[in-house]
Protein backbone atom coordinates (compact mmCIF):
# COMPACT_ATOMS: atom_id res chain seq x y z
CA UNK A 1 0.00 0.00 0.00
CA UNK A 2 1.65 3.22 -1.11
CA UNK A 3 1.33 6.09 1.85
CA UNK A 4 -0.02 8.79 0.38
CA UNK A 5 0.54 12.89 0.84
CA UNK A 6 -1.56 15.76 0.10
CA UNK A 7 -0.05 19.16 1.19
CA UNK A 8 -2.54 21.76 1.07
CA UNK A 9 -0.02 25.19 0.82
CA UNK A 10 0.85 28.43 -1.06
CA UNK A 11 3.90 27.25 -1.49
CA UNK A 12 3.83 23.81 -3.50
CA UNK A 13 7.23 24.49 -5.14
CA UNK A 14 8.61 23.88 -1.31
CA UNK A 15 7.85 20.06 -2.02
CA UNK A 16 9.48 17.21 -2.19
CA UNK A 17 12.20 19.51 -0.78
CA UNK A 18 14.66 17.34 0.71
CA UNK A 19 11.78 14.79 0.85
CA UNK A 20 13.17 14.04 -2.76
CA UNK A 21 16.61 12.86 -1.25
CA UNK A 22 18.10 10.30 0.53
CA UNK A 23 15.65 7.42 2.00
CA UNK A 24 12.90 9.43 1.49
CA UNK A 25 13.82 9.84 -2.23
CA UNK A 26 14.64 6.43 -2.99
CA UNK A 27 11.56 5.36 -1.34
CA UNK A 28 9.56 8.08 -3.63
CA UNK A 29 11.11 6.52 -6.78
CA UNK A 30 9.89 3.01 -5.58
CA UNK A 31 6.36 4.44 -5.02
CA UNK A 32 6.07 3.88 -1.37
CA UNK A 33 4.83 6.78 -1.05
CA UNK A 34 3.36 9.65 -2.95
CA UNK A 35 3.33 13.75 -2.57
CA UNK A 36 0.40 15.41 -4.04
CA UNK A 37 0.57 19.00 -3.77
CA UNK A 38 -3.06 21.51 -4.07
CA UNK A 39 -2.72 25.03 -4.18
CA UNK A 40 -4.57 27.18 -1.94
CA UNK A 41 -4.76 29.96 -4.18
CA UNK A 42 -6.81 27.98 -6.83
CA UNK A 43 -10.10 27.86 -4.65
CA UNK A 44 -10.14 31.51 -4.41
CA UNK A 45 -13.35 32.78 -5.93
CA UNK A 46 -12.30 36.52 -6.89
CA UNK A 47 -10.35 37.56 -10.03
CA UNK A 48 -6.94 38.32 -7.59
CA UNK A 49 -7.10 35.24 -6.30
CA UNK A 50 -7.32 36.82 -2.28
CA UNK A 51 -6.63 33.69 0.41
CA UNK A 52 -6.47 36.11 3.24
CA UNK A 53 -7.53 39.38 5.10
CA UNK A 54 -6.90 41.72 7.73
CA UNK A 55 -7.53 40.17 11.00
CA UNK A 56 -10.85 40.97 12.82
CA UNK A 57 -10.39 43.64 15.54
CA UNK A 58 -7.51 44.76 14.11
CA UNK A 59 -3.76 43.78 14.46
CA UNK A 60 -0.78 42.89 12.46
CA UNK A 61 -0.42 41.17 9.74
CA UNK A 62 -2.75 39.11 7.66
CA UNK A 63 -5.39 35.68 8.17
CA UNK A 64 -6.14 32.85 6.20
CA UNK A 65 -9.56 32.61 5.11
CA UNK A 66 -12.08 29.98 6.28
CA UNK A 67 -13.85 29.79 2.97
CA UNK A 68 -11.03 29.27 0.90
CA UNK A 69 -9.41 26.87 2.92
CA UNK A 70 -12.79 25.04 3.62
CA UNK A 71 -13.34 24.66 -0.32
CA UNK A 72 -9.34 23.48 -0.81
CA UNK A 73 -9.62 20.99 1.95
CA UNK A 74 -13.43 19.34 0.48
CA UNK A 75 -11.80 18.59 -2.61
CA UNK A 76 -9.87 15.94 -1.02
CA UNK A 77 -12.60 14.77 1.06
CA UNK A 78 -11.09 11.05 2.09
CA UNK A 79 -10.41 9.12 4.94
CA UNK A 80 -7.12 10.12 5.45
CA UNK A 81 -6.24 11.76 8.79
CA UNK A 82 -5.66 15.72 8.45
CA UNK A 83 -3.29 17.77 10.00
CA UNK A 84 -3.08 21.46 10.24
CA UNK A 85 0.38 23.11 11.13
CA UNK A 86 -0.23 25.90 13.67
CA UNK A 87 1.70 26.92 16.90
CA UNK A 88 -0.86 27.23 18.21
CA UNK A 89 -1.70 23.37 18.15
CA UNK A 90 -0.68 20.14 20.37
CA UNK A 91 2.80 19.18 19.82
CA UNK A 92 3.01 15.83 17.76
CA UNK A 93 4.80 12.91 19.24
CA UNK A 94 6.14 9.80 17.86
CA UNK A 95 3.43 7.75 19.22
CA UNK A 96 1.03 9.50 17.00
CA UNK A 97 3.28 9.52 14.19
CA UNK A 98 3.36 6.03 14.13
CA UNK A 99 -0.37 6.17 13.85
CA UNK A 100 -0.28 8.40 10.74
CA UNK A 101 2.81 6.16 9.24
CA UNK A 102 0.37 3.20 9.94
CA UNK A 103 -2.53 4.27 7.89
CA UNK A 104 -3.46 5.41 4.34
CA UNK A 105 -1.43 8.25 4.42
CA UNK A 106 -1.92 12.31 5.69
CA UNK A 107 -3.42 15.94 3.97
CA UNK A 108 -1.47 18.34 5.86
CA UNK A 109 -2.29 21.90 6.18
CA UNK A 110 -0.22 24.89 5.85
CA UNK A 111 -0.62 28.06 7.75
CA UNK A 112 1.23 31.13 6.53
CA UNK A 113 1.21 34.58 7.85
CA UNK A 114 -1.10 35.49 11.27
CA UNK A 115 -2.59 31.99 10.99
CA UNK A 116 -6.15 30.42 10.00
CA UNK A 117 -9.57 31.99 10.51
CA UNK A 118 -11.14 29.66 13.80
CA UNK A 119 -13.82 29.15 11.76
CA UNK A 120 -11.93 26.56 9.57
CA UNK A 121 -11.45 24.26 12.67
CA UNK A 122 -15.05 25.00 13.61
CA UNK A 123 -16.21 24.07 10.27
CA UNK A 124 -14.05 20.93 9.65
CA UNK A 125 -13.51 19.12 13.29
CA UNK A 126 -11.96 16.44 11.52
CA UNK A 127 -8.64 18.68 11.16
CA UNK A 128 -5.90 18.11 13.54
CA UNK A 129 -4.07 20.86 14.85
CA UNK A 130 -0.49 20.38 15.37
CA UNK A 131 2.74 21.74 15.94
CA UNK A 132 6.48 21.01 16.23
CA UNK A 133 6.67 22.33 19.76
CA UNK A 134 6.84 25.87 20.97
CA UNK A 135 8.74 27.71 17.85
CA UNK A 136 7.06 29.72 15.20
CA UNK A 137 8.36 29.27 11.48
CA UNK A 138 7.38 31.39 8.63
CA UNK A 139 4.98 28.86 7.40
CA UNK A 140 3.43 25.35 8.00
CA UNK A 141 5.32 24.03 4.80
CA UNK A 142 8.78 23.21 6.96
CA UNK A 143 7.00 21.60 9.70
CA UNK A 144 4.89 19.76 7.05
CA UNK A 145 8.07 18.34 5.86
CA UNK A 146 9.40 17.32 9.19
CA UNK A 147 6.31 15.51 9.84
CA UNK A 148 6.09 13.56 6.36
CA UNK A 149 10.04 12.83 6.99
CA UNK A 150 9.20 10.92 10.17
CA UNK A 151 6.80 8.90 8.65
CA UNK A 152 7.87 8.26 5.44
CA UNK A 153 11.07 6.76 7.76
CA UNK A 154 8.95 3.79 9.43
CA UNK A 155 6.87 2.64 6.21
CA UNK A 156 8.35 -0.55 5.39
CA UNK A 157 11.20 -1.31 3.59
CA UNK A 158 12.60 2.55 3.96
CA UNK A 159 14.79 2.18 6.89
CA UNK A 160 17.45 -0.58 6.09
CA UNK A 161 17.00 -3.13 9.66
CA UNK A 162 13.54 -2.87 10.87
CA UNK A 163 14.83 -3.08 14.11
CA UNK A 164 16.37 0.41 14.18
CA UNK A 165 13.32 2.89 14.82
CA UNK A 166 12.59 0.43 18.13
CA UNK A 167 15.33 1.68 19.64
CA UNK A 168 15.40 5.28 19.26
CA UNK A 169 14.14 8.27 21.53
CA UNK A 170 10.69 8.50 23.05
CA UNK A 171 9.49 4.88 21.06
CA UNK A 172 9.86 3.87 25.29
CA UNK A 173 9.27 6.93 26.63
CA UNK A 174 13.23 7.69 26.91
CA UNK A 175 15.41 9.45 25.13
CA UNK A 176 17.68 7.18 23.01
CA UNK A 177 21.20 5.61 24.85
CA UNK A 178 24.48 7.31 23.88
CA UNK A 179 25.99 5.74 20.49
CA UNK A 180 29.78 5.76 19.85
CA UNK A 181 31.97 4.34 16.60
CA UNK A 182 35.35 3.98 15.63
CA UNK A 183 37.93 5.03 16.49
CA UNK A 184 38.40 3.95 19.81
CA UNK A 185 40.32 6.79 21.12
CA UNK A 186 39.38 10.10 20.34
CA UNK A 187 41.37 13.13 21.64
CA UNK A 188 41.93 11.19 24.94
CA UNK A 189 38.22 10.07 25.36
CA UNK A 190 37.48 6.32 24.61
CA UNK A 191 34.58 4.06 23.93
CA UNK A 192 32.93 2.40 27.56
CA UNK A 193 34.32 -0.80 27.95
CA UNK A 194 31.03 -2.25 28.61
CA UNK A 195 30.28 -1.83 24.47
CA UNK A 196 33.17 -3.73 23.74
CA UNK A 197 32.85 -6.80 26.15
CA UNK A 198 30.43 -8.60 23.81
CA UNK A 199 28.25 -9.61 26.72
CA UNK A 200 24.43 -8.62 25.57
CA UNK A 201 22.81 -8.77 28.54
CA UNK A 202 25.34 -5.93 30.19
CA UNK A 203 25.27 -3.73 27.40
CA UNK A 204 21.64 -4.06 27.41
CA UNK A 205 21.59 -2.83 30.93
CA UNK A 206 24.03 -0.31 30.36
CA UNK A 207 22.12 1.35 27.49
CA UNK A 208 18.76 0.99 29.83
CA UNK A 209 20.62 2.91 32.53
CA UNK A 210 21.83 5.47 30.43
CA UNK A 211 18.36 6.35 28.47
CA UNK A 212 16.67 6.58 32.02
CA UNK A 213 19.48 9.01 33.37
CA UNK A 214 20.00 10.98 30.25
CA UNK A 215 16.19 11.39 30.40
CA UNK A 216 15.96 12.41 33.80
CA UNK A 217 18.78 14.97 33.52
CA UNK A 218 17.91 16.68 29.94
CA UNK A 219 13.94 16.18 29.65
CA UNK A 220 12.68 15.66 33.28
CA UNK A 221 9.08 16.04 31.43
CA UNK A 222 9.84 12.99 29.92
CA UNK A 223 11.25 11.38 32.95
CA UNK A 224 8.04 12.77 34.93
CA UNK A 225 5.38 10.63 32.82
CA UNK A 226 7.98 7.68 31.96
CA UNK A 227 8.40 7.09 36.14
CA UNK A 228 4.45 8.20 36.58
CA UNK A 229 3.43 5.18 33.86
CA UNK A 230 5.90 2.56 35.52
CA UNK A 231 5.04 3.16 38.82
CA UNK A 232 1.11 2.59 37.90
CA UNK A 233 1.88 -0.33 35.45
CA UNK A 234 3.85 -2.12 38.71
CA UNK A 235 1.14 -0.61 40.89
CA UNK A 236 -1.02 -2.57 39.08
CA UNK A 237 0.57 -5.45 38.87
CA UNK A 238 1.23 -5.66 42.69
CA UNK A 239 -2.09 -5.41 42.44
CA UNK A 240 -2.67 -8.61 40.23
CA UNK A 241 -0.64 -10.75 41.90
CA UNK A 242 -2.20 -10.02 45.84
CA UNK A 243 -5.57 -10.58 43.99
CA UNK A 244 -4.21 -14.35 43.50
Amino acid sequence: MTFAATILTLYPEMFPGPLGTSMAGRALERGSWSCETLQIRDFATDRHRTVDDTPAGGGAGMVLRADVLGAALDSVADARPVLAMTPRGAPIGQARIREIAAGPGVTIVCGRFEGFDERFFEARPQVEQVSLGDIVLSGGETAAIAILDACIRLLPGVMGAPESGAEESFENGLLEYPQFTRPYEWEGRTIPEVLRSGDHAKIAAWREARSEYDTRLRRPDLWERYSGARDQSASGARRDMKDD
